[in-house]
C-alpha cells in the first residue's frame, strides 16, 4: 500500500497507508480533534491545547514500532499464539479513545453511570458507525478490535497494561505541552526491551533505568498538571454542570456521551441555570476557591470511604454554611497509584518492578505524602463554606503541609 506521513512534534514523521487514512477521516475520529487531552489544564498551563486525535495517532505509531521490533525478533514473536493480532493492536491503538466524552476525564464518570459504560467498551461505535465500515473493508473484525480496545486479550497488554504505548505516547506528549521537563520517557528503549512471554508482558533487566525514567515522568506530572488544583476545581466544576444537565434531562445521556467540548460548552452557555453560570465561570477562569484543601496525614485512611457519600456531604456542609448545595464542591480523589510500578520484569527471575529497582520501592511510598482532597466554593463564600468543613471532618487548624520532592528522596536514600 501508499504510504503517507503526518510530521509530530513528539515521534516526528509518522506513516500512516490507506486504510489508516480512512479511519482518519470518519466522523468518530475527527471528533477527537476536538477533545483536549488534558480536560481544562490549559487554565494552568496555556499550552496544553493538544487532543486525544494527536495522541491516538501517537500510540498508533508506537505500536506500530512495537509491531515491526516483535517480526524481527522471532524469539518474541513465538510467544504471541495469535499472529494476526498483532496487525490488529495497532488499529486499536488509534481507535482506543473513541470513547472518551467531553473534556476527556472530567466526564468519564458520569458517562459510565448513564450510560453503563466505560470509555473503552466501544463495541457499539465500531458496530454502528463509519468506522465499523472502514475496518470491514479492510478485512477487520470489528469485535475483535473492540476486545483488544477493552483489555480483554493477551496482545492488548502492548495498549493497555502497566507499561504500555498509551502511557509513553501520553507522558510524552503531556511534558511536552505543559512544558514540564522532568523525567523522561525513553519509549524507543522500552519497546525494545518489551516481549510477550507466557502470554505476559515483561520487560527484561535492560530496560529498568528507562521505567524508572517513565516513572519518574509520571510522579512530576501527577503532582504537577494532572492532580494540580486549578485543574481539579474546573473539572470538579465541570462535572457538576453536566450532572445538572443530565438529572434535568436537559441533554440525552447518548448525545451527552457524543458530545466534543465545544458541543457542550454551548449547551452550558445557553442554560439559564446553574449549568449556565459554571460555563461563565470556566470562560472567564473565575473559578471556585479551596475552602479545604489538606493531605491524608489529616484526614486518615477513613476518607476513601468517604467518596461514596460525597453528594450527602456536600450537601451537609453546605447547610451548616447556609448556602445553596451547589456551591459546595468536594473532590476525593482516589488512592494514589501509579499502575507502572507493577511492571513485570525478567531480571533474574520473573519479579515486580517495585522488587527490582530500589528505586522504585521508595517512590511508591512516596506518593501518598503528596495526594490532597479539596472542599471549593464561590470567593464569597469561602469563610462560612471553610469552617463548616474542617468542622466536618474534624481537622482543628488548617494542617502545615510539605510537598515531598523526588530530591528529598535522592537525598534520604544517599544518607
Amino acid at each position: 500500500m501508499d504510504k503517507n506521513v503526518i510530521l509530530d512534534p513528539i515521534h516526528g514523521y509518522i506513516e500512516f497507508d490507506k486504510m489508516k487514512s480512512s479511519l482518519f477521516d470518519t466522523p468518530q475520529m475527527q471528533r477527537l480533534r476536538r477533545i483536549k487531552q488534558l480536560g481544562f489544564s490549559n487554565l494552568v498551563y496555556p499550552g496544553a491545547n493538544h487532543t486525544r486525535f494527536e495522541h491516538s495517532m501517537g500510540a498508533m505509531h508506537l505500536a506500530s514500532l512495537f509491531l515491526k521490533i516483535q517480526r524481527e525478533n522471532e524469539t518474541a514473536i513465538s510467544a504471541v499464539s495469535d499472529y494476526d493480532a498483532l496487525d490488529e493492536i495497532v488499529v486499536a491503538s488509534l481507535l482506543h479513545d473513541i470513547g472518551h466524552g467531553p473534556f476527556s476525564h472530567a466526564t468519564e464518570k458520569l458517562i459510565e453511570q448513564y450510560t453503563r459504560k466505560s470509555h473503552d467498551d466501544v463495541r457499539h461505535i465500531l458496530a454502528e458507525s463509519e468506522v465499523g465500515d472502514v475496518l470491514n473493508e479492510f478485512g477487520f473484525t470489528p469485535s475483535r478490535i473492540a476486545k483488544h480496545i477493552s483489555g480483554d486479550t493477551p496482545v492488548s497488554q502492548i495498549l493497555s497494561s502497566e507499561i504500555d504505548v498509551d502511557k509513553m505516547d501520553y507522558l510524552a506528549r503531556d511534558m511536552h505541552y505543559t512544558g514540564v521537563t522532568s523525567g523522561s520517557v525513553d519509549y524507543i528503549r522500552l519497546l525494545n526491551h518489551l516481549e510477550y512471554f507466557e502470554s505476559k508482558l515483561v520487560l527484561d533487566a535492560g530496560a529498568i533505568r528507562a521505567a524508572e525514567g517513565l516513572l519518574v515522568s509520571r510522579y512530576w506530572m501527577n503532582v504537577s498538571v494532572y492532580y494540580h488544583h486549578v485543574s481539579r476545581i474546573a473539572e470538579t466544576m465541570c462535572s457538576r454542570a453536566c450532572a445538572y444537565l443530565l438529572e434535568n434531562q436537559i441533554v440525552r445521556p447518548q448525545e451527552f456521551a457524543r458530545l466534543d467540548d465545544i458541543g457542550l460548552m454551548s449547551i452550558m452557555r445557553n442554560e439559564e441555570g446553574f449549568a449556565g453560570e459554571i460555563a461563565a465561570r470556566l470562560d472567564d477562569r473565575n473559578l471556585y476557591k479551596r475552602a479545604l484543601y489538606t493531605g491524608y496525614e489529616a484526614v486518615g485512611s477513613g476518607i476513601f470511604e468517604q467518596r461514596k457519600n460525597v453528594g450527602r456531604i456536600e450537601k451537609e456542609i453546605a447547610e451548616d454554611a447556609h448556602v445553596e448545595p451547589e456551591y459546595v464542591i468536594i473532590d476525593i480523589p482516589s488512592k494514589p497509584e501509579m499502575a507502572e510500578m507493577k511492571a513485570l520484569v525478567m531480571d533474574k527471575g520473573m519479579k515486580k518492578l517495585t522488587d527490582a529497582s530500589l528505586f522504585v520501592k521508595d517512590l511508591e511510598h512516596v506518593q501518598i505524602e503528596n495526594w490532597k482532597m479539596g472542599v471549593f466554593t464561590p470567593k464569597e463564600h469561602l469563610e462560612a463554606v471553610s469552617k463548616a468543613a474542617y468542622d466536618f471532618f474534624e481537622i482543628e487548624t488548617k494542617p502545615k503541609t510539605k510537598q515531598i520532592a523526588l530530591t528529598d528522596l535522592l537525598e534520604n536514600d544517599s544518607q
